[in-house]
């Protein structure tokens, strides 16, 4: 039986331009490089890249996100991948990010999970629900 173990803590992350934007009919495409520092539950790096659309209206838009994540949880040492795909309407955030299917290696094999963002203060800090079998 498998049970669903909660860790957190909070991250720094940079993210720098891959190409010039793509502007037309009031909506600006972009792709941008992630560059995590994660402290807390989860020690480690994420690396990866994100496509943004934003519309000409204020708060509105879209991302979707694949992330690299490199380091320990909890002990256990690995790596994963994480799927962001997240959208805003009207100020209004919904955001879904959840651990790829199989990608968890050497301790980390098997990991399962969704992972949230939360910004505190100007502090970014995740929430990461998982479910890893025991180690044999």
């Amino acid at each position: 039986m498998t049970m669903t173990v909660h860790a957190s803590g909070s991250f720094e992350v940079k993210l720098a331009a891959l190409d010039p934007a793509d502007e037309a009919g009031g909506v600006t495409l972009g792709r941008m490089s992630l560059d995590k520092q994660f402290l807390g539950d989860l020690q480690g790096s994420g690396k990866g890249q994100m496509l943004s659309a934003l519309s000409a209206v204020a708060g509105s838009g879209a991302y979707v996100a694949l992330e690299r994540v490199s380091g320990a949880l909890k002990g256990r040492r690995g790596s994963f991948v994480l799927q962001h795909s997240g959208s805003m309407a009207d100020g209004q955030q919904h955001m879904t990010i959840t651990v790829v299917p199989d990608s968890g290696s050497d301790e980390l094999t098997g990991l399962s999970g969704t992972f949230n963002i939360r910004i505190v203060d100007g502090k970014h800090c995740y929430d990461f629900d998982y479910q890893l079998p025991e180690p044999s």
